[in-house]
């Protein structure tokens, strides 16, 4: 495979990445523009909080998926740095989707996952069960994905992944913890909204 396999595979990522179910679904079964409730956001978290698991579920696996997907191709295509560079532009799209104009789209977490799954199974598995904990014991859906963010690399580094995996850990730490940083003072403020038992406010 070529250079020019590789930056097919890459802007492919970037156009899956870019498809914003978060916004379509609702859309379709609601007839809503999830943008205009909640935090206006169209990631998994936001759709689970104003429509219930029905939506937030089937949200959070597609996000997923279109992270992992790319990641995979590009694994299979050129390798860990090919991975790493098509799972990251699979973020990218889902922060700033072109089919929504540019504007802002979720914030990374799912599709983050779905990449991890792809590039170091055993480490996102480790972080997907801390997330779950987190979220128990906490509520907060934003610190549980802050605090799996912050662990990526380590657990990477602790399965024994190579250094390009391991940096795209950090820089999806890093990445989340930006898009996350309203939150966090809302956190600190203690305004952040909680998640009932049933999985919305």
């Amino acid at each position: 495979m070529g250079v020019i396999d590789d930056v097919l595979v890459v802007v492919g990522a970037y156009l899956l990445g870019s498809v914003p179910f978060g916004y379509l679904l609702p859309r379709l079964v609601r007839g809503d523009d999830i943008r205009g409730r909640g935090s206006g956001n169209v990631g998994a978290s936001n759709v689970w909080r104003v429509y219930g698991r029905s939506l937030g579920i089937p949200v959070a696996l597609l996000d997923l998926a279109k992270g992992f997907a790319p990641a995979l191709v590009g694994l299979a295509v050129g390798g860990d740095w090919v991975g790493v560079i098509a799972g990251a532009a699979a973020m990218v799209g889902h922060a700033r989707p072109i089919f929504l104009g540019f504007g802002r789209g979720g914030k990374m977490v799912a599709t983050a996952g779905g990449v991890a799954f792809a590039l170091a199974p055993l480490a996102a598995a480790v972080c997907l069960a801390l997330w779950i904990v987190v979220f128990a014991l906490v509520r907060y859906a934003s610190l549980a994905s802050i605090v799996t963010a912050i662990a990526l690399p380590f657990a990477c580094l602790a399965f024994g992944s190579s250094w390009p995996i391991v940096g795209f850990g950090a820089a999806a730490a890093l990445g989340v913890a930006v898009l996350h940083r309203h939150n966090v003072g809302r956190l600190l403020a203690g305004t952040e909204p909680k998640f009932s038992r049933a999985g919305v406010v």
